[in-house]
Parts: C-alpha cells; sequence; structure tokens
C-alpha cells in the first residue's frame, strides 16, 4: 500500500535526526569523537614512515635467521595459515607502532554515550578492534615454519592458526559519518573532512605498501601466497 506524500514527510520527522532536535550529550559526545579521530588519524599518518623501517628490519632480520625456510611446500590448504602468519607479522607492526595512538583513542571515546545506542555501540567495537589490532603479537615465522618442514609441509603448529584466525576475525568498521553528521557544530564538520584526507592517505599507503611488504616477506621466506 501506497503511503501518502503528507504522511511520508511527517514520518520523516519523526524519524530522522534534526539539528534541533539533538540532545546535549549527542552534540558533545560527536564533537569528542570527532577530535578523538583527528589525532589518532594525525598521529598514523606520522608513523607510516617508521612502520615501514621496521618492516624492512623485519625482513633483513628473516633473510638472515631463516632465508627460504618454506622452500619446498606446496600452495594448498596446509600453506595457507602459513603465508596469513606472514600478513600477521605485517599487521602487527603496522598497528604496534600506533599502540599510544590507539590508547588514547580508546580512552577519549570509551565512555562516550548517545541518545542512539547504535552509535555507541559502533564507537566502542572500533576502538576495541583498534586495541585488538595494535596487540597482536609478532609471530615467530621461522620457528612456525621449521615445525611445518619437519612435518613434511603437513601441519602447522596450532597456536600459529589460532593467531592467524583470531587476526583475520577483527573487523574494523568506522562510525558511519550520516550516523554522526546530525550531531555536528561549529568547525566539527571541517574536522571531520580533514580525518577523512588523511584516512584516505593511511589507506592507500597501506594498499601500497602492504601489497610490496607482503610479496618481499613472502619471497624472502619462500612461502605461497
Amino acid at each position: 500500500m501506497r503511503l501518502g506524500i503528507g504522511l511520508l514527510a511527517t514520518l520523516a520527522v519523526g524519524f530522522a535526526p534534526t539539528q534541533a532536535a539533538a540532545a546535549p550529550r549527542d552534540l558533545t559526545a560527536t564533537h569528542a569523537y570527532i577530535q578523538a579521530s583527528y589525532r589518532l588519524a594525525r598521529a598514523s599518518v606520522s608513523r607510516i614512515d617508521p612502520a615501514q623501517a621496521k618492516i624492512g628490519r623485519l625482513n633483513g632480520r628473516l633473510a638472515h635467521e631463516c632465508l627460504h625456510a618454506g622452500a619446498g611446500s606446496l600452495q594448498n590448504d596446509a600453506s595457507q595459515p602459513v603465508s596469513g602468519l606472514a600478513v600477521v607479522a605485517l599487521w602487527s607492526i603496522a598497528y604496534g607502532v600506533n599502540a599510544g595512538p590507539i590508547h588514547a583513542f580508546q580512552e577519549a571515546t570509551q565512555r562516550l554515550q548517545w541518545t542512539n545506542p547504535a552509535i555507541t555501540r559502533a564507537a566502542r567495537r572500533y576502538a576495541t578492534s583498534l586495541s585488538e589490532m595494535a596487540a597482536l603479537p609478532m609471530p615467530n615465522l621461522c620457528q612456525v615454519i621449521a615445525a611445518w618442514k619437519a612435518s613434511g609441509f603437513q601441519v602447522v603448529p596450532p597456536s600459529a592458526t589460532n593467531l592467524v584466525r583470531h587476526a583475520e576475525a577483527i573487523e574494523l568498521n568506522k562510525v558511519p559519518r550520516r550516523m554522526l553528521a546530525p550531531f555536528e557544530r561549529g568547525t566539527d564538520a571541517s574536522i571531520f573532512a580533514r580525518t577523512l584526507r588523511l584516512q584516505a592517505k593511511i589507506a592507500e599507503a597501506e594498499f601500497v605498501n602492504g601489497v610490496h611488504d607482503t610479496f618481499q616477506l613472502l619471497d624472502t621466506l619462500a612461502l605461497n601466497e
């Protein structure tokens, strides 16, 4: 059944969170969240190069300690967790160098509350997921590959498989802009726009550097994709 235009307009007014109807805590929480997001984005951009330097040192150490340790392994289901573990090592560094700013972000946002509980949950889940990524331990790739090789490249140590599963299950879902936009005031919109530009720069670096670093690490260890 179609609804009349007048009724649709009434429903839209009733359900849309207009600025005039925004509760004070929505405005306060949104402002604090946007400021915290901007600080995190700035800190993350400044740490792109240090993270790359640390990844370079990891690759050099692996080349010294266990160069081509995975030579002879096949590209099959048994090899996937080990290749995945190499990616986890990269994530451990990339997010680990941001552990301080991520902790500060979580501290600044964990007590924020909106009248819409969905926003509160989304904000807390995102901060928690970031903290989980920053806390990923650096796997001992040489040790894991040695144990895998000793089994004829058939059995991956359960601890390695569990770590890969844990890391891959972490979902980094930011709070959607549309949920916060109705509560922006003053410079909030411009700060949010600057944050988005910084986050785009981070995402580009993660993609470009990530592809290069992954292939380089897999080549050093002679692992399949």
